[in-house]
Order: structure tokens, then sequence, then C-alpha cells
């Protein structure tokens, strides 16, 4: 940046040294921290759309509000690298989303300024509910009043819980200024987006039948003049005035206001600071441009670069396309669904050549999940499409509207095990351990790019229940056909010779890993099989009686240790009388800081030397 471009932002230690600023020099802060974002950005990756499109709010917000003492809670976190730059952080900036440096998300561990690590959507009213309780309890009146701020986009409050908070706020009067961030956007366009959906009332048949009913009446009048086709629009304004944002967060018992422009920081500042002194909660209606300022960003149709990465050839999300595609072709009853996510999941060449077996949910896992079920109740062949992460929200819709009705719908959960960049909240290390314990479910870990897509055609073909396909975000290898298993057996990759010492039984990408363990103990003259998992439930019976009778049988995942898939290959053994010592090698108990995903595997062991070294010492064991 040149010198003169950086004039503001180097002085802005913390919020309140925004209100030095005229508006004239706000907006150039605006322009710089613009540029800033972009800078950093597009060298560590992260979210850069959402933040772009923030910019004036956030200015605003924190010269209306005092923080941390009033809580401003940003849904989803992602959208708060304004809040970190004005909340004494720029120095580290360039750290962002890098190992030991600043979170892409808000963090406690940072800053005071930040309240929640909320990376999944719709959970700020609830936040929010809680802590105005809170400080309401603590009884801090009169000019020490403590106000709690969500900003919540509106692709968040496609989520039930956003809802349920908005219930919750309303019915107990809590003082919540509830900032309604309206860009159209979640990930991609947003679905059931509030304001077109309670304003668009053309499609509302209510509102259709009482507008017939007046053009009937001004039909059937002898002069159907402009007097009264001036009625006819005065009414229409009356009726439409009940169903349009105002009536509807009212009827829940919160006040409304706006819309209005969200990059105008004086407009925002005087709404926000009326909003503030408003008792109980207060919805401020904000429209604003995801991408602002950014021409690649306001160009890119699809998501307006809500965040800079893109989906690589070699990936597994990359197989995962390819094959869903050539499985519609075969499966006309296949349908795929996604919550808010169709570029990031793979879904953007079905979408394209099947719009009409696409389905968008929004930001809504439980219902997607659900509503799966009763499409395959109906005779289609649901595919859902999801992370590892944002599935765990749905554990109850797969646990007993699928999978104890047996239905047979298929998950594909991308960056499942270490993720690496978004940090703890978006690792998927807890899908193994949660649907591992479901009935009458199947569990598939591929090992490379053609892996994937073996197990997806076999996945369509399973019938007597769901099945669950995980993927990691790191680049899928690529293998030769005889290196590729079928079905639901598990694949002997390494024969370690007769003595039976070590076996290792590796789970998805950790298959690699294990291979190069192997290649380390055999210079130190011990003989180690290597297996490809493949199915983690039900388990291969064979592979089972094949290791039963080695001396170690060390299990490699990349989920969590206790109670994942080694702990049921552990307890299979058990139950076959098997003799050997069981080693289970996975994540720990504990939330695992964000990185490169390679480099957390390695720190926690699970590369090559790491699962080498703990096999030399389980055999001195």
């Amino acid at each position: 940046m040149l010198e003169k471009q950086i004039m503001y932002l180097t002085k802005i230690k913390e919020p309140s040294d925004l209100r030095a600023l005229d508006y004239d020099q706000l907006e150039e802060l605006a322009q710089e921290i613009r540029e800033r974002i972009i800078e950093v950005v597009n060298e560590t990756g992260g979210h850069l759309g959402p933040n772009l499109g923030v910019v004036e709010l956030t200015i605003a917000i924190h010269r209306s509000f005092d923080s941390p003492r009033d809580a401003i809670i940003w849904d989803t976190g992602h959208q708060s690298y304004v809040h970190k730059l004005l909340t004494g952080r720029q120095a580290n900036f360039e750290s962002l989303r890098q190992q030991g440096g600043i979170s892409g998300y808000p963090s406690t561990e940072e800053s005071t300024h930040d309240w929640v690590e909320n990376s999944h959507a719709s959970t700020s009213l609830s936040y929010a509910h809680g802590l105005s309780t809170a400080f309401k309890k603590s009884g801090e009146e009169g000019n020490l009043k403590r106000r709690v701020v969500a900003v919540i986009g509106d692709g968040a409050l496609t989520g039930g819980m956003a809802f349920e908070g908005l219930n919750n706020l309303g019915h107990h009067g809590s003082d919540v200024t509830i900032i309604l961030n309206d860009n159209g956007r979640s990930y991609a366009p947003t679905v059931s987006k509030l304001g077109e959906s309670l304003a668009m009332l053309r499609i509302n048949p209510n509102y259709q039948r009482q507008e017939e009913r007046l053009k009937n009446i001004i039909e059937s009048l002898p002069l159907g003049n402009k007097i009264a086709q001036k009625a006819l629009r005065a009414t229409k304004a009356a009726v439409r005035e009940v169903w349009e944002p105002p009536s509807f967060f009212e009827n829940l018992g919160v006040e409304y206001t706006g819309p209005f422009d969200g990059h105008d920081i004086k407009k925002i500042e005087q709404v926000l600071k009326q909003a503030s002194q408003v008792k109980g909660p207060v919805v401020v209606h904000v429209v604003t441009q995801k991408g602002k300022g950014y021409a690649p960003a306001e160009e890119d149709k699809t998501k307006q670069m809500h965040d800079t990465s893109t989906m690589k050839s070699d990936s597994y999300t990359n197989a995962f396309s390819e094959v869903l595609v050539k499985a519609a072709e075969e499966h006309p009853n296949l349908v795929a669904l996604t919550a808010a996510m169709p570029d990031s999941t793979g879904l953007l060449d079905f979408q394209a050549r099947y719009p009409d077996r696409f389905l968008d949910v929004g930001i809504a896992e439980q219902h997607g999940v659900a509503a799966a079920a009763g499409m395959a109740m109906g005779g289609l062949k649901p595919v859902v499409a999801i992370y590892s992460t944002f599935l765990t929200r749905a554990i109850d819709q797969l646990n007993l509207d699928v999978g104890m009705h047996r239905q047979p719908v298929v998950f594909c959960l991308d960056r499942a095990g270490i993720t690496g960049d978004d940090g703890p909240s978006h690792h998927g290390v807890l899908d193994m351990v949660l649907c591992s314990k479901i009935p009458g479910i199947t569990i598939l870990s591929p090992s490379s790019y053609q892996e994937l897509q073996e197990m997806f055609l076999h996945a369509m073909t399973i019938e007597d229940g769901p099945v669950v396909l995980r993927w990691p975000k790191t680049a899928a290898r690529q293998v030769k056909p005889n290196e590729i298993g079928k079905g639901l057996k598990a694949r002997e990759v390494i024969k370690g010779g007769t003595e039976k010492t070590v076996c290792i039984l590796a789970v998805g990408k950790m298959l690699e890993a294990a291979e190069g363990a192997c290649a380390i103990l055999a210079k130190n003259k011990i003989q180690t099989s290597v297996w490809d998992v493949r199915c983690i439930k039900p388990l291969d019976e064979k592979m089972l009686e094949a290791v039963a009778d080695y001396e170690l049988v060390v299990t490699v995942e990349d989920g969590l240790a206790n109670g994942g898939a080694g702990t049921g290959i552990e307890q299979a053994l058990f139950k076959m009388g098997s003799k050997a010592t069981i080693s289970i090698m996975g994540i720990p108990d504990a939330y695992i800081p964000h990185g490169k995903a390679d480099e957390i595997l390695s720190s926690l062991g699970l590369d090559v030397e790491g699962i080498a070294s703990q096999i030399k010492k389980d055999l001195k064991k």
C-alpha cells in the first residue's frame, strides 16, 4: 500500500479511535480496509466477499456501541475481518488463518471484543437472548445499561434456530439490537431470502386472493377510472403491509426498522443509536453488497467470492462431482441436496445439468436431512452433499428420520477429518464417532480419487439404510485399477510376511501415511502388513479374521480416536477372541486450532514418521 493510503487504518488501535474521524475520513478508512483485506486474503485465503460487504456497517456498529462492554456477535463469524482490524489486530492481520496466527472467525482467545466463535450459522440470536438475560440479571440500569448486538446475515436467517431465537427474544422482551445484513446470499444466493420471501407478495396466496377480489370489485363499478385505480393501489398497499417485514417481526414482539443502505455510515450510525434506545428487541434491516469494491468479487455470479477456494481437479470433491453426474444419467430418481453450499460441495455441474433434480435447502441442515428421508420414502434416491462438521447439526434426523426408517439416503461428507485453515469448528472429526452408532448404517472412507467414485456407485445400490461416504479436503491421490477395492470389502495393500508382528489398518487418506510408515519399519526389519479398511461399518469379517492373530494391530484414522473407527475394530476383535494388542491412533479429544491440514496431522503424530514411531514404542511395551 502507498503511504497516503494508510493514513487512518494504522491509527485505529481500538474502536473508540473511530469517533475521532469525520465522515469523509471514515470513507477513506473504509477504502483502506478493503484494500487491506483484499491484499491479505489473496495471500492467505479466506472469506473475501462477506467482509468487503460489511466494511461501512462494521465501522458504524463500532461507533454506535461500546465494545466489548456491549456484546457484538457475528453470525456467521466469517464476516468479522473488519471487526478484527478495528479491535487491535491489524498488525497481525497477515497471519490470518495461518498456523499460530489469527483465526478466520471470532476467537475469545484473541480478543475480549470476540464473545463467541460462531462459524456455524443461525446461533447469534440464541447467544443474544442468553447474554441479554445475564446482563439484565446483573442489575445494570440507566446509563450503565449494556446492549447486545447480533449481526445476522439473511443467509443465516434461513436456519430454524434463528427463528427460535427471534421467537424467544420477542416473548421475553430482551434488549437486543438485531442487525439483519441483507445481501441476498449465504455462500451462494440465499434460499428463502427473508426480504424476498416476505416482501414479494405477488406469490402469496392470501395476497393474490385479496388482489383478485379487489380487481373484480373495481371492474364491476360503472366507471373503472383513475380514482378507482388509485383506490386499488392504496388498498393493495394496506394488504401488503400485513405480510411485509414490519408485520412479520412485530407479530413476534420484535420492533422493525428499515431497510437502509448498509454502506451509508452516517445513516446507519444514526439508526443504530436510535435503535439502541428501544426497549426490547429491534431489527435494523440493512442492505449490503457482498464483494463491494472488488471487481472480481462483484462479477462472480456464483458466490461473489464468498471465499477464495476453488474446486481443484485433483480433489476428492472433483471426483464426487464427476461421478454424481455419471450416476444421475443411470438413476433418473437421483436428486441432490445441499445446505447453501452447492459450489463447495461439488454440485454445480449437477445443478447445471439437472436443475429440476437439485435442491438447496438453505442453512437448514436438520430440515434437509429430514426432507431427504421423505424423498426416499417417496421413491427418490437422495444424495445429501454436506460438510462433515455441518452434518453434526442434523445427527438426530440422520438417526431417527433416516436411520430408524432404514431409508436409502446417501450422505456425501466433504471436509471430513482435519480441514486446516478454518479451525476447530470446521474440522470434521466427529462423523465416524457419531454415525457409527446408528444401526444399519454403512460408512465408507476412500483412500484415492478412484476409490471415491467406486464407493459412490456402490452406495447407489444399497437400499436397506443410509450410507455415509466421507472424504478430506486435501488432494486425492490417483491409483491404478488394481489398487481400487470393491463393494464393502477391505483391501490388503501390503503383506508383511509370515511372522504376523504388526498390522496397520488405515482409514481413508491415512492409507498413504501407513504405507510410508511400513517402509520405515521395514528398514528396521519390522515386518508390517497394511490394510485399507475402506468400509468402517459394517467391518469386513475377512479382514478381521486375517488380522486377529497379529501381535500388534494399529488403527489409524483422521477422526477422533475415542469412539471412532479404531474403537469399532477393537471391539470386533475382542468379540472374536483376538489376543492382539490394539493401538488406536487418531485425533485427541481437543479443539484443534487452525493450520495446514497435513501440518496439523504431523503435529499429532499422524504422519509417516509419527506412525512408525508409535509402532516402535508399542512393540517395546
